[in-house]
């Protein structure tokens, strides 16, 4: 089989689209973002993938200038502006080339929260500029009026300083979003480190009833804690996924997430969690499960975790044969 890395998968609507784009059409991600309506776990993802392919933010601002009031519209465009934003952090560039493209994606953020009140996305938006040197409640249009400590919550069990009234109108509008507890552990690792992101991620999963998308949470932040400590090449990599720890959330992940979801489901699945779900399940020895997991991966498969990992450890191979080498290996255990 030859993979084919991408972050889409089996999403046949999203592949269309993203052909459309890349044609200087936007007919076709437009109705499909309005297909895919108040879901908003699939919405995040679907405008997330959009914009994988760097040639679509001119057509998305086209979009957004012949459509003002387009709340799918304003968006994507408020996701793409905030990524600029952040690429531009990256990059180095000068603090007023960074801050302008802040204050454009903040702008974009209200707007958007104007013509779709109800939705999580600009607070989400808002969470993920978080991520930028700038005092976090620049981005809380509302934070003079709070009542509440802003970066505090009133959780014994969760002492960590952060943006938490952006998190909460994000949870709020729907509760267990996936993206804002993304951008939340983003926002810790960027701010703090791997440890406290780990930390957020494993308090999220010890209520009684999380959100079962949130379980693969901590599998992620595993992933950069593994990135800080062994990304480089320290000793110790292959031991840290050994653990009853790894195993612990990548079996909880997989029975209580993945295993009820129906196959004719799969399509619409992040194929980063699947394929995060599924290099935890091998690192930790359940070949069983990660047959599974692979199964409904197909021939899709994304850059992480398996080429950081392959990179850290220092294999002369390409990534994607080290990745081919595990799948075969696994597809050959015997039939669950």
């Amino acid at each position: 089989m030859t993979p084919i890395v991408s972050p889409v998968g089996a999403d046949s609507d999203v592949r269309a689209a993203l052909e459309d784009l890349r044609m200087g059409r936007y007919l076709s991600a437009r109705d499909l973002l309005i297909r895919t309506g108040s879901n908003w776990s699939l919405l995040a993802r679907r405008c997330q993938l959009l914009l994988s392919d760097p040639g679509a933010r001119g057509v998305i601002k086209m979009w957004r200038d012949e459509e003002p009031q387009s709340r799918q519209a304003s968006v994507l465009w408020g996701r793409a502006l905030t990524q600029g934003a952040l690429q531009l952090h990256r990059e180095g560039k000068a603090a007023d080339v960074v801050g302008r493209a802040a204050a454009m994606a903040h702008k974009e953020w209200k707007w958007a929260e104007a013509l779709w009140p109800e939705s999580p996305e600009p607070w989400n938006g808002r969470l993920q500029l978080t991520r930028l040197p700038y005092d976090p409640r620049t981005f809380d249009p509302y934070w003079r009026n709070r009542t509440e400590p802003w970066d505090r919550l009133d959780d014994f069990e969760m002492h960590l300083s952060g943006p938490w009234p952006l998190w909460a109108e994000a949870d709020r509008r729907h509760p267990g979003n996936r993206d804002a507890h993304h951008r939340m552990r983003e926002y810790f690792l960027s701010r703090s480190g791997a440890v406290p992101a780990l930390q957020y991620a494993q308090w999220i999963i010890s209520g009684n009833r999380p959100h079962t998308e949130l379980l693969l949470l901590p599998l992620y932040a595993l992933m950069d804690l593994y990135r800080e400590r062994h990304g480089k090449g320290q000793s110790g990599a292959l031991g840290f996924w050994q653990t009853e720890q790894v195993r612990h959330f990548a079996m909880r992940a997989f029975q209580e997430w993945f295993s009820p979801i129906p196959s004719a489901e799969y399509p619409w699945l992040s194929n980063w969690d699947l394929n995060h779900l599924a290099h935890a399940l091998v690192a930790c020895g359940e070949t069983g499960p990660a047959k599974r997991v692979f199964n409904a991966l197909g021939p899709y498969v994304t850059p992480q975790p398996w080429k950081d990992v392959n990179d850290s450890l220092g294999r002369s191979r390409d990534w994607t044969d080290e990745f081919l080498r595990i799948r075969r290996a696994v597809l050959k255990q015997g039939a669950l």
